[in-house]
């Protein structure tokens, strides 16, 4: 954002403690407007923040706007994953098909509002592979590596947050 003139920074770094903020929207969006609403209220500056998660197409779209609830919240990934995989037990490579999806949204005090997405299109593996990444990262294959195989270059290039912070970008250098 720095090209934009604009200086990000993280809440404890102006001494800030935001609330947390239950993420009781239906959708990536409502979330991350829920915790972008008020953070701005609270810190009475511009704020951003963002949902993500994964989407599976043969899961009907689960585990979405739940995955860091799936299984219950102190679920480790190891079993959140097993289970995902038991879950497509039968279902052909081909409808194996998911994405990772980030909305963020960015709040200014005076009430404006948008949202913007980024997502990484993909598809769920058999077993976990690699070690980088968190979350659902190795069992998400992007062509022949999962997202825990590839270099942090390589993922922040064509991840669903790099590229809903690419698109978040865009927007700002419209409206400012």
């Amino acid at each position: 954002m720095s090209p934009l003139g604009i200086n990000v920074f993280l809440d404890y770094e102006k001494g800030i403690s935001l609330s947390d903020v239950e993420e009781t929207g239906e959708t990536f969006s409502e979330n991350a407007l829920l915790k972008a609403r008020s953070g701005c209220i609270e810190s009475g500056m511009p704020c951003i923040a963002d949902d993500s998660g994964l989407v599976v197409d043969a899961l009907d779209g689960r585990p979405g706007v739940y995955s860091a609830r799936y299984m219950g919240e102190n679920t480790p990934y190891p079993e959140r994953m097993a289970h995902l995989v038991k879950e497509l037990e039968g279902v052909p490579d081909e409808k194996r098909t998911a994405r990772f999806v980030a909305v963020t949204a960015c709040v200014f005090p005076d009430g404006r509002e948008f949202t913007v997405e980024g997502t990484c299109e993909g598809k769920i593996g058999y077993e976990p592979r690699g070690t980088s990444g968190f979350g659902f990262d190795p069992i998400f294959y992007v062509g022949e590596k999962t997202f825990a195989e590839l270099s942090a270059e390589e993922k922040d290039a064509i991840s669903h947050r790099g590229n809903s912070l690419r698109a978040l970008k865009e927007k700002l250098a419209e409206i400012i």
